[in-house]
This record gives C-alpha cells, structure tokens and sequence, in this order.
C-alpha cells in the first residue's frame, strides 16, 4: 500500500523528514503482501515471502513517534532476510492522537495473532515468530513479548513470541524515564497510561530472549533506558543480548536493520536459530 491511500497522520517532524525518504528511497521494487486484519487501513501486514522458507518469521514494527510511520518504512528490511530463507513481516497499527493507548499495541498483538494463524501459507512456522521493531515499533514488541494477558484473548499460544529483537526502544515512561516530554500516544495524565505501557515495570519472570541494540549516537535517554532494560531482563534470568550499532544515530540505527553484509543482521540471523 502506498502512503497516499492511508487516512492522514500527523506531520512528520523536520528531522526525520530526510530518513522517511530514505527509507522509501531504499526500498524501491520491494513491496510486501498487503493483508488487513482490521477495519483501518493501517491494521494490517506486509508479508514478503522467502525465497526458499526454512519456517522461521521476523516480524517488524515500525517506528515514528507512535503518531507517524507505515508498514512500508520497513519494505527495505526484506530481502536481508528473505534470501535467507526467513519470511518476513511488517505489522502497521493505528496511531495517535486519534487513537491513544492501548490501540496501537492491540493492533500489533492481533498482527501477530495474525501472522500465528496465517503464516503457514507464506511458508512460515507460526512456532517460530519473532517480533522486533525500532524506536516506537521496538517498545511495543517489548511489551508485547513481556506481558501475558494478551494471548488468550487472540487463542494464541502464552509462548508465541520466541524471541524479542527491539531496535532503539523506549522502555520506560513518566519519572525517571529521561524524556523531555509526554508522548501524545499516553493521552491524559490522569488515564495512568505512563506505567501501563512501560514494558520494564511489568518484568516479573523469565521471558523469551530478548537481542537488543541502539545506535553509537542514539539519544542518551533510549540508551539509559536499554540499559536499565537489559540488567532487569538478566536479574529475572532472561537471556539478553544488547548491542550497540557503531556509527548509528537513533534514526541511522534502523537503516543498520536491513543491511545484509552488516554485523547486526548476521546477529539477528544467529539469533533467530536459538
């Protein structure tokens, strides 16, 4: 799908303008299966199917602030993995301030629900999904493969998720968070959504692994953060890896996703035969 045919999003802050071209830029002649599983046109996937599946699945949430950004800003991820065998999936989910927490992370668990159900006919092992995503995309995998009420609603297995992959998450919100300011996606104050959507305050077990990374020069805060997220995970006896992306910014980090010949895909790729 085109940016053009979803409903209209906020205006895409100056900074990121150049990456947002980029990213379409790199991904030209690339363009996945186009699947809704809900009514909006941004509940759906893009499903790009390996060349010769060996069953494992990445899934991938994009990034944007949680009030901009398409499924197709990670098109240009594909073929990195694709040839390799893996199917590859980008989830798209409904964003703020029309719609305010927790719709964008219910929209990415019925994405993954979907994949669990469907993926088979691409190719794909639904027992062998593994969900990443950057900036905005890689704090609601984390929640996701945290938290463990969500699963029996959608008739997915607790266990669905094997591996957690977050590019460049944010992990906590509210004190002590580092952010200058509050997402608009958290809506009021006073709807509590602050820790609720914070993915290191529901850490209470041992989890799927988790393989994180932030760019060299990311915000200082996200990197904090990933800190913090990675002694908690390890205290609960999950198996984490955290990588820092040299040479990366914040936004640069999510070019190094699709990056064939670079040391994160090759990570990722280990990764994902666990």
């Amino acid at each position: 799908m085109r940016p053009e045919n979803y409903p209209e999003q906020d205006e895409l802050a100056e900074f990121a303008r150049p990456y947002a071209e980029e990213v379409v830029r790199r991904a030209v002649g690339i363009e996945g299966e186009d699947v809704l599983f809900g009514s909006d046109p941004y509940q759906s996937v893009g499903v790009h199917r390996a060349l010769n599946p060996n069953g494992t699945v990445f899934a991938f949430i994009h990034g944007g602030g949680w009030t901009n950004g398409y499924k197709e800003w990670n098109n240009f991820m594909a073929p990195a993995y694709t040839a390799l065998g893996v199917t590859f999936v980008s989830i798209g989910y409904r964003m703020a301030p029309m719609h305010i927490f927790p719709a964008g992370l219910e929209d990415c668990a019925q994405g993954v629900a979907w994949i669990f159900n469907n993926i088979a006919d691409y190719g794909g092992n639904p027992n062998r999904i593994f969900l990443g995503g950057h900036s905005a995309g890689g704090h609601y995998a984390s929640l996701l493969a945290i938290k463990k009420d969500w699963q029996s609603d959608l008739n997915v297995p607790i266990d669905v998720i094997r591996g957690c992959i977050p590019v460049s998450g944010v992990y906590r919100f509210g004190e002590n968070s580092g952010l200058n300011q509050r997402p608009r996606f958290l809506g009021a104050k006073n709807r509590g959504n602050s820790a609720a959507a914070s993915p290191i305050l529901f850490i209470n077990g041992t989890t799927c692994p988790f393989l994180m990374a932030h760019g060299e020069s990311d915000f200082p805060h996200l990197m904090a953060q990933a800190e913090e997220m990675e002694a908690a995970l390890k205290a609960f006896g999950t198996m984490t890896e955290r990588v820092t992306l040299t040479g990366c910014d914040h936004l640069g980090a999510h070019y190094a996703t699709g990056e064939a010949d670079g040391d994160w895909v090759k990570r990722v790729l280990k990764f994902m035969v666990t």
